[in-house]
């Protein structure tokens, strides 16, 4: 080989992306929380990223650094946003609609992938979910349309004299303002039961949400789901349970002492968010990568819990449950 092209071929290694990675060249990721999750660390399903990407060949301190900012309260967030944006990073992971809404404000070039948005193209996030153009995709929750009234039917099968049922709503998360204003008034008209929204946007006033819904003598609430009620489960299922109220829950882990549980798994979504993560820094563009919604969604009721509730279960219920507590 003549030394021109030796010291050619040479360079070109060099460069390549993968004698990069090899050497440790570190990529810069921005991950913001948003809300009062009680605390300034990642919950059980953001902890899946880390574990994936670990899979994929980026780890942390390594070839990746991750510079996360936790906004609680809420009122920090253009501080955390700005803060993110000086560090320049390659890609921001929004878990959650009110830190993918900050970040979209922010920055139109830094790809974003969310995690747990409900309706991105609704929010302006996404102008398909099939195409989302700009810089921003990820991964969806509420799906398939009428969610709610999916949950609100199984909590009716629960307790089928409910006619007035709470809604536990976060009123900093921009996802559930939508709805409230859009689709509640709807769905309580055509199932005919009195939708009552009672908010919590910190982890102190979810006591005041439960006795508020006491006060207005709800039979029975929906938690709508998001980062503070994701974290304050334990909270919530003991409030639930003081003021004796069946509930509905979105996410898997309320299981363990909730009465029913009906969503996706938000370990699985930030599973895939992470392989999104890997497209982008080897490459692609978000506006290449489409929303993808959740694969499977999961019926749980804990007999245990209806039992001190006072409540039967119907066979056809248990029937379609994807697992019963016993």
């Amino acid at each position: 080989m003549k030394r021109r092209e030796f010291i050619a071929g040479t360079a070109a290694l060099l460069i390549s992306p993968c004698y990069s990675r090899a050497q440790g060249k570190r990529r810069r990721l921005g991950f913001l929380a948003v809300g009062d999750g009680g605390g300034k660390a990642l919950n059980q399903a953001e902890l899946v990223l880390l574990d994936t990407l670990r899979s994929l060949g980026w780890i942390e301190g390594k070839n990746l650094v991750i510079e996360y900012r936790f906004s609680h309260p809420s009122d920090r967030l253009a501080t955390s946003v700005a803060d993110l944006i000086a560090l320049s990073p390659e890609l921001f992971v929004a878990p959650g609609p009110q830190a993918a809404v900050a970040l979209k404000s922010a920055t139109t070039t830094i790809p974003i992938v969310f995690v747990s948005v409900a309706d991105p193209v609704k929010l302006g996030l996404v102008q398909s979910l099939s195409r989302p153009e700009g810089n921003v995709t990820g991964l969806s929750t509420m799906v398939p349309d009428d969610f709610l009234a999916k949950r609100l039917e199984i909590l009716r099968e629960l307790v089928p004299r409910a006619s007035k049922i709470a809604l536990l709503v976060n009123p900093a998360n921009p996802m559930q303002r939508l709805y409230l204003a859009e689709d509640v008034p709807r769905i309580g008209r055509e199932l005919g039961v009195a939708l009552l929204p009672v908010e919590a946007a910190t982890a102190e006033e979810l006591d005041v949400a439960f006795a508020s819904a006491a006060a207005q003598h709800a039979d029975a609430i929906i938690d709508f789901g998001d980062t503070l009620t994701y974290v304050q489960a334990p909270r919530i299922i003991a409030l639930a349970a003081k003021y004796r109220l069946p509930a509905n829950y979105l996410f898997r882990h309320y299981a363990d002492g909730g009465l029913s549980v009906y969503g996706a798994d938000p370990r699985d979504l930030f599973r895939r968010a992470a392989h999104y993560v890997d497209k982008i820094l080897k490459g692609a563009k978000p506006s290449e990568l489409p929303v993808e919604r959740p694969t499977k969604f999961e019926l749980i009721i804990n007999m245990k819990t209806a039992k001190a509730l006072g409540l039967t279960v119907s066979p056809s219920l248990l029937v379609r449950a994807d697992e019963v507590i016993e």
